[in-house]
């Protein structure tokens, strides 16, 4: 028996009726206003302590955080920028200097902005494994104490913290409206994940330690010709500072209205999926199986209307998520792999996918009624 016939058995066995119940799209609506509500009262009740204490505790980490408000909360919610100190692989009296410089440095309008203190004092400190679930937390948060957004929530990051940018941007590109790099280096990351992502490249032009302005000169030119190959993604800008060396003097704060030009689409009909050096399971209406997870593993699709048109997968079975902001759930939807059709019909809206899909993302704009798994031939 395959997983998927499998797993619609046992909702059918085990979950009561309700849930298994097709719903109307004005249902599946309903449904979904009432379970995102229900969502920030258990976010709210699970951070509770590390809120009120501004230190977030994961594992045998802590985060300590500090927020602070600019101007009035828009119609639609305020934007969050998550802003990365620098410092690195040094004492922690240095590292927690340039947090408290880092509390100060930027100021973006009707937005809350918050500046983590990293849990470790190294020179990845922003980009470790562990990092991943501190930035979701953060984010979880603001939204359901704070009133963010989550389609307006963007990264930035200064030195080490631009180190992060760089990889984290790519990494958990579905979680950011938008993301801007100043005076970081690159490694070895693949920026193929930012075809939604909208990025910034800020650095001095004699920032020649780490050979950081050649490096980000370099990325930002790979950034140009990705968006030659695809002219309507990969929006970006590249900043060589002239005369500048590492501290830009505050010229890089450009990119905060810019950053605020853009929303997350939670819902693009173009992805370009690349696993990082920390695979994640979920990208955008995506799943991939999570044995199979490995970095450099890629998927590649274009949606049409109701059609999905699969061009790349290195996973043998995929997971599609989908709502009626991205297709059309009342007529059939056609999967195709580099041509050969996969699936057609009808895809029920269930309150059992919306409530699986919000416990699996925590993010309410990535709750999905109804779903199909396909296997990659």
């Amino acid at each position: 028996m395959s997983r998927f016939l499998f797993f619609h058995l046992f909702l059918l066995i085990f979950l009561p009726l309700s849930a298994q119940q097709r719903l109307s799209r004005e249902q599946s609506e309903h449904e979904a206003t009432a379970l995102i509500a229900q969502w920030k009262y258990d976010i709210k009740n699970q951070y509770q302590q590390a809120w009120q204490s501004q230190k977030l505790t994961i594992g045998d980490k802590t985060m300590p955080f500090w927020y602070t408000i600019y101007g009035e909360k828009p119609a639609d919610g305020y934007s969050l920028f998550i802003s990365l100190h620098g410092g690195g692989n040094a004492p922690q009296k240095l590292n927690d200097s340039q947090w408290e410089n880092q509390k100060q440095l930027y100021k973006p309008q009707n937005s809350v902005y918050l500046a983590p203190r990293a849990p470790y004092d190294d020179w990845d400190m922003w980009f470790k494994p562990a990092l991943d679930a501190f930035y979701a937390a953060l984010i979880q948060m603001c939204v359901a104490y704070l009133d963010v957004n989550p389609d307006k929530v963007y990264l930035i990051g200064y030195s080490a913290g631009g180190d992060g940018v760089w990889r984290m941007a790519p990494r958990m590109a579905d979680s950011w409206a938008g993301a801007s790099m100043m005076a970081g280096h690159p490694g070895d990351v693949s920026l193929l994940n930012l075809r939604n992502t909208p990025f910034m490249i800020w650095c001095g032009e004699l920032d020649a330690a780490y050979n950081r302005n050649k490096e980000c000169a370099q990325r930002g030119l790979e950034m140009d010709s990705l968006q030659v190959q695809d002219p309507a993604g990969y929006i970006h800008q590249t900043h060589i500072v002239q005369g500048k060396s590492h501290w830009m003097e505050l010229i890089d704060a450009a990119a905060l209205p810019w950053l605020q030009q853009y929303r997350r689409n939670p819902y693009p009909t173009h992805i370009v999926w690349k696993q990082a050096d920390v695979p994640h399971s979920h990208f955008y209406w995506l799943s991939a199986p999570v044995n199979q997870l490995q970095r450099g593993n890629t998927v590649r699709l274009m949606l049409e209307g109701n059609t999905v048109n699969i061009t790349q997968c290195d996973y043998t079975q995929l997971t599609l998520h989908f709502n009626d902001e991205l297709v059309n759930l009342d007529r059939p939807i056609i999967i195709k792999y580099k041509g050969k059709k996969l699936f057609k019909g009808k895809l029920p809206r269930t309150t059992a996918n919306l409530k699986a899909t919000l416990a699996q993302r925590n993010d309410p704009r990535y709750m999905f009624p109804a779903q199909i798994q396909v296997r990659i031939p």
